[in-house]
C-alpha cells in the first residue's frame, strides 16, 4: 500500500473514479447452486481441427476445440488428454460441455498410444502453446479472444497422472483436473505444486485403484495447496470421462471447480463445499470468502484497522489515524463523506470489487 498524507476527500474521490472506470463489476451470485448448472449450458459450440488451420503441435497428434459462438470473449482455456492406449475421443464429451458453459476446451491425441505420463505433460502443455498462438492467428474464430494468462489442464489415467506433471513443471496454470488419475510409483517430490488440483476418481476402480493412485495424489499434493478429491461410490476407471458420470455431479464438480480456479468467479466455491450424495469420499481443503453485507454506512470517527467489504455501498465520514491500516471494498460505490480523512503516516486502499470476485486491482 501507499503511504498517503492528510488529504482532501475530493482528491480521493477522483482516484477511485479512475479504479472504476477501468474494473468490470462482478456479477451477483443470486444464489448460485449446483442444480444451476446445466449440460449443456447457455452457450451454442462450434469446433476447430487442424484442417480449420490450428497449429498441429508436435508433442501431440491431432486437436479438437471446441468454443462458445454466441459469447463474449475474452476465454479461459483448459487441454484434455486420454490415457493409455485411448484416443481423444475417450475424454471429448468434456468439450461441449465446458464450452457451452464460457470455457474455450481443447481435447488432443497422443503421438503414440502407449505414451507414458511424462509424454502426456509435454502433450498437455504443447496444447496449452496451440491455445495460446490460436489468439493470435489471423483467420481464427478466437482472434484476440484467448484468457492468455488463464489455461487449466486435465487428464484420464495416465493423462491424469500427466496433468499433475504439468502442474508441477508449470506454475503459472490455474487449475489440474485428474480424472482417475495413473502414476508409477510418484514421489511427493513429483507432485511439489500450488496449482488447485482437482481428482475425481472411482470406488471401484480396478485400472487405477484409489488406494495405490488418487489417495496418493491427494496425499503427495502439498497440504498448503488447493485440492479436492471426490471418489464416487461404485465408480470405475471411467467414471469421470463424461460429466454425465455419478448422476451428473462429476460436471458439477468440475465446472465448479474450474469456474473457480480457472475463471476467478468465487460465486462457485460454495457449490464445491458439500459432499455429493455419490460420494464414497469427499475430502478437501478449500476456504471459501466469507459473505460481505450489502452495505456498510458511517464508518466515523477513528476507524479501526480493518478490511470493509460491503456488497454495494461503503460510506465513511470518519478518520484512519496515522499508523492506520484501512482497506475499503465495495461492488459499486464506496463514497467519501465530508471529514473523511487519512492522517499521514496512515495506510489506505479503496477498491470496487464484489464479494464473489477476485481481483488484482489495486
Amino acid at each position: 500500500m501507499n503511504t498517503v498524507p492528510t488529504t482532501p476527500f475530493s482528491t480521493i474521490l477522483l482516484l477511485l473514479s479512475l479504479l472504476i472506470s477501468n474494473f468490470s463489476f462482478a456479477q451477483d451470485c443470486n444464489g448460485l447452486t449446483r442444480d444451476d448448472i446445466t449440460n449443456p449450458g447457455m452457450y451454442t459450440v462450434a469446433t476447430l481441427t487442424e484442417a480449420d488451420g490450428i497449429r498441429n503441435g508436435p508433442e501431440y497428434s491431432g486437436a479438437t476445440v471446441y468454443y462458445p459462438t454466441n459469447a463474449t470473449g475474452p476465454f479461459p482455456g483448459i487441454v484434455f488428454v486420454p490415457g493409455f492406449f485411448s484416443p481423444q475421443s475417450s475424454v471429448q464429451a468434456w468439450g461441449p460441455f465446458l464450452a457451452s458453459h464460457g470455457i474455450v476446451t481443447m481435447t488432443v491425441g497422443t503421438n503414440s498410444l502407449f505414451d507414458f505420463p511424462g509424454a502426456r505433460r509435454d502433450a498437455l502443455l504443447d496444447g496449452i502453446e496451440t491455445l495460446r498462438q490460436e489468439n493470435t492467428r489471423a483467420g481464427s474464430p478466437l482472434l484476440g479472444n484467448i484468457d492468455v494468462e488463464r489455461f487449466a489442464v486435465a487428464g484420464w489415467s495416465m493423462g491424469g497422472g500427466g496433468a499433475q506433471l504439468a502442474g508441477a513443471a508449470d506454475p503459472s496454470l490455474k487449475a489440474v483436473m485428474a480424472l482417475c488419475p495413473w502414476l508409477d510409483g510418484p514421489t511427493p517430490s513429483d507432485l511439489d505444486h500450488a496449482v488447485p488440483l482437482l481428482i475425481l476418481s472411482g470406488q471401484d476402480d480396478p485400472t487405477a485403484p484409489p488406494n495405490s493412485h488418487a489417495n496418493v495424489h491427494y496425499d503427495y499434493t502439498p497440504a498448503t495447496t488447493d485440492k479436492l478429491i471426490f471418489e464416487v461410490a461404485g465408480g470405475d476407471h471411467g467414471v469421470a470421462n463424461d460429466p454425465i458420470g455419478a448422476q451428473d455431479d462429476i460436471g458439477k464438480i468440475g465446472l465448479s471447480w474450474l469456474k473457480r480456479y480457472l475463471v476467478g468467479d468465487d460465486c462457485y466455491c460454495p457449490l464445491l463445499i458439500d459432499t455429493p450424495a455419490t460420494a464414497s469420499r469427499y475430502d478437501k481443503t478449500i476456504i471459501c470468502p466469507a459473505p460481505c453485507p450489502i452495505s456498510i454506512i458511517q464508518l466515523v470517527e477513528i476507524i479501526p484497522d480493518n478490511i470493509y467489504h460491503a456488497g454495494q455501498v461503503l460510506e465513511s465520514e470518519g478518520t484512519i489515524p496515522s499508523g492506520g491500516n484501512v482497506v475499503f471494498k465495495a461492488g459499486q460505490e464506496i463514497d467519501l463523506k465530508e471529514g473523511f480523512t487519512v492522517e499521514l503516516g496512515a495506510d489506505f486502499e479503496a477498491l470496487i470489487e464484489g464479494c464473489g470476485f477476485s481481483s488484482n486491482l489495486h
